[in-house]
């Protein structure tokens, strides 16, 4: 098998988690690190990798770039990726305004280079199946979840994460802003509410959200890092080795045949025939056994495949990606303007703060 070079751009936590994805995928191998601190160059060399300060440095046999850099340079590094005619993955968000994502998503689109955002939570095998579940559903009426991890009192000693931007609206729920649009098609409008008041820090600890999705179907989610529960994505999916799992559906969707529960797949549904009504039970059919797999190494197999010229319709686009931090920037603005924001009023230079 021809393995695909790729240059990694950033050798932080999430940088060095694509290292590892990228070493274990037999479809790609790594051409470079890119990792502007001397120190880190060196510790990276220390485990036999290619690090190398800029992206003038990295070999011209590279074919291909993930972009795991801080929030504030994806803009500016997928650009130059673009540039050299190499399809990128770029972690979410796909950059820090919305100007700034229609820029790297038009570049894309003028040289002809695929781009996506890392929103891996897609390349679960659950999430291409909840998809494909909801049309037992008959007409979606709405979609309510509960995303709520009780962050350690630690995490929030580091600076930055007590500042403007770092609390859960735009730390965490992108996440399920991206898994929401993956499942239900484009959301219209939000409203969001907010609030420090358990915390008493700077941002907010907890936001209460409701939605408006195309086709009318409503949405409700609460998302807080200061309540301590067993309801949230990574406790439902034991994605993440340092969450506890619980196993415990954290979404559920409503329609007008039935209800479905997220991600056990869980299928309430009618127990006879006639219409389906509140005075008949719904019957709860087990959702299906789903081997357990790391979404990130699924992730770069099916973006290597791409590269070679394959289809893909799981990953996140990069104009998905722009769309999923819309959407995140506009209930951050809601919570701030205390109003409904629709798409398509978020200021493109707007950050969030």
């Amino acid at each position: 098998m021809t393995q695909l070079p790729v240059a990694i751009i950033g050798a932080g936590s999430i940088g060095m988690r694509h290292v590892e994805v990228a070493q274990a995928c037999p479809a790609t191998r790594i051409s470079a690190v890119v990792e502007p601190s001397e120190v880190r160059r060196a510790a990276l060399a220390a485990l036999g990798l290619n690090a190398v300060a800029t992206l003038d440095a990295v070999p011209t046999e590279t074919r291909a770039a993930i972009v795991a850099t801080p929030t504030q340079d994806h803009h500016v590094s997928a650009l130059a990726c673009l540039d050299r005619g190499w399809p990128v993955i770029v972690e979410k968000p796909t950059a820090a305004t919305l100007d700034q994502a229609r820029e790297v998503v038009l570049r894309a689109a003028q040289k002809g280079v695929p781009l996506f955002t890392g929103h891996h939570r897609r390349c679960h095998p659950f999430s291409r199946a909840t998809r494909d579940a909801l049309t037992q559903l008959g007409d979606l009426v709405g979609v309510q979840g509960l995303w709520s991890l009780r962050k350690h009192d630690t995490y929030y000693d580091a600076d930055w994460r007590r500042q403007p931007g770092a609390g859960p609206l735009l730390t965490n729920l992108t996440h399920e802003i991206d898994l929401l649009c993956f499942f239900l098609g484009e959301i219209d409008e939000v409203t969001a509410l907010s609030s420090n008041s358990r915390r008493g820090l700077a941002i907010e600890d907890t936001a209460a959200l409701a939605f408006r999705f195309g086709d009318g179907a409503l949405g409700s989610f609460l998302i807080s890092d200061a309540g301590a529960s067993p309801w949230s994505f990574e406790a439902a999916s034991a994605e993440n080795p340092a969450i506890a799992a619980s196993h415990q559906d954290y979404i559920r969707f409503v329609g007008t045949a039935g209800a479905l529960e997220f991600p056990s797949l869980t299928f309430w549904g009618r127990s006879g025939p006639g219409e389906i009504e509140w005075s008949k039970p719904l019957i709860a059919t087990p959702g299906p056994h789903f081997d357990k797999v790391d979404p990130v190494l699924k992730q770069i197999g099916h973006f290597a495949a791409v590269v070679a010229g394959g289809d893909n319709d799981l990953l996140c686009s990069g104009e998905d990606g722009m769309k999923a931090l819309e959407i995140t920037l506009a209930a951050a603005l809601s919570a701030k303007e205390h109003r409904p924001v629709r798409a398509g009023e978020v200021p493109g230079d707007y950050t969030g703060v």
